[in-house]
C-alpha cells in the first residue's frame, strides 16, 4: 500500500527564510499536516518573536500537528547546561503543543561512554515526564559522534529503562559503516521517527556533512528509498519527516520548497508499495 500523506512530515530546517506562518501554511497548501520545529533557525528560537499561544493558534488555522522540537545537543553531557536546555525546551515543546523533543549525542570526536550516555537518558527522563513530552534519541553516523549505532541507542533506552524512542535518519544511517547489520537488531516498535533527506555528492560517504543533503532524487547515494522499503517490510506504520539540511536551501523560494516536497512524496510513493 502507497505511503499516506499524512505520514509524512516537513522539518522546517527545508525553510530557513519562511517565517512559521509562511511555513504552516505551505504545508497545508500541499495537503499535509505535520512539522517539526527547531531551535537553530535564524530567528534563535522555537517560535521566532511569535508567542506559544500564537503559534498554537497558527497551528490549528492550518490544521497543523507538532511533532517535534529539534533539539537537545549533545544530551549526553551531563551539565547544568545541557539539563538547562533541555528543561527549557520541554517547557517550549508543552506550550506549543509539540509531541516530541529530539535528542542528539556529542559529536565533536569526544568519547562518551555508554554507561555515562545511559545515565544521561536516567537523569533527563524525569523531566520528559513531568512535561508530558516524548524523548527521540537521534544516533548520529558521523564517524566523530559518540553514538553512532541504533542497536546501541536501543540497549541503552532499555538498559536505562526510559520511554524514549528512536529517530532514525536515513543520511546518518548510511554514514554508519555496521548500521545494515546492527539495524536488523532493531525493534521496529521502538521508532518513534524517520527523518529522510538524499544526497547525490560524489565524495566517500564518511567524509559528508550536513552540508550535502537534500531532498530525495533517483540518485541518491543514501539509498534513502531503500531504507524506506526496508522500515516497511518490518512494519514500520510511523512518520517520515523530510531533513534537508544544505546552505543552498536558503535561496529556495516558496515554489522551490513546495516543488522538492511534491517530488521527492512521489518519489517516495512511486517505489514503496
Amino acid at each position: 500500500m502507497t505511503i499516506a500523506l499524512h505520514r509524512f512530515c516537513v522539518n522546517r530546517k527545508i525553510a530557513p527564510a519562511l517565517d512559521i506562518p509562511a511555513f504552516f501554511k505551505l504545508v497545508n497548501r500541499l495537503g499535509l499536516n505535520k512539522v517539526e520545529l527547531r531551535n537553530d533557525m535564524p530567528g534563535g528560537n522555537v517560535t521566532d518573536d511569535l508567542s506559544a499561544a500564537q503559534v498554537r493558534e497558527l497551528a490549528a488555522r492550518y490544521d497543523i500537528d507538532i511533532v517535534t522540537i529539534n533539539a537537545v545537543y549533545p544530551f549526553n553531557q551531563r551539565t547544568p547546561a545541557v539539563r538547562e536546555l533541555t528543561e527549557s525546551l520541554l517547557k517550549d515543546a508543552q506550550a506549543v503543543g509539540a509531541a516530541g523533543l529530539v535528542l542528539c549525542p556529542l559529536n565533536n570526536g569526544t568519547p562518551v561512554g555508554p554507561a555515562e550516555t545511559l545515565a544521561a537518558l536516567q537523569d533527563l527522563a524525569p523531566l520528559f515526564d513531568h512535561y508530558g513530552i516524548q524523548g527521540l534519541v537521534e544516533p548520529l553516523g558521523f564517524p566523530q559522534s559518540s553514538l553512532r549505532s541504533a542497536a546501541e541507542a536501543q540497549t541503552l533506552i532499555r538498559d536505562a529503562k526510559v520511554p524514549f524512542k528512536l529517530l532514525i535518519d536515513t543520511f546518518h544511517h548510511a554514514l554508519y559503516p555496521q548500521a545494515a547489520q546492527a539495524f536488523s537488531q532493531v525493534d521496529v516498535s521502538m521508532i518513534g521517527l524517520v527523518h529522510l533527506s538524499g544526497v547525490n555528492d560524489p565524495r566517500p560517504l564518511e567524509t559528508l556533512t550536513d552540508d550535502q543533503r537534500l531532498m530525495l532524487m533517483p540518485d541518491d547515494r543514501l539509498e534513502t528509498i531503500a531504507q524506506i522499503k526496508a522500515l516497511e517490510a518490518r512494519g514500520y506504520q510511523g512518520i517520515y519527516a523530510f531533513e534537508p539540511f544544505s546552505s543552498s536551501i536558503a535561496s529556495w523560494r516558496e515554489a522551490d520548497i513546495e516543488r522538492e516536497i511534491v517530488n521527492s512524496i512521489a518519489l517516495v510513493q512511486e517505489n514503496v508499495a
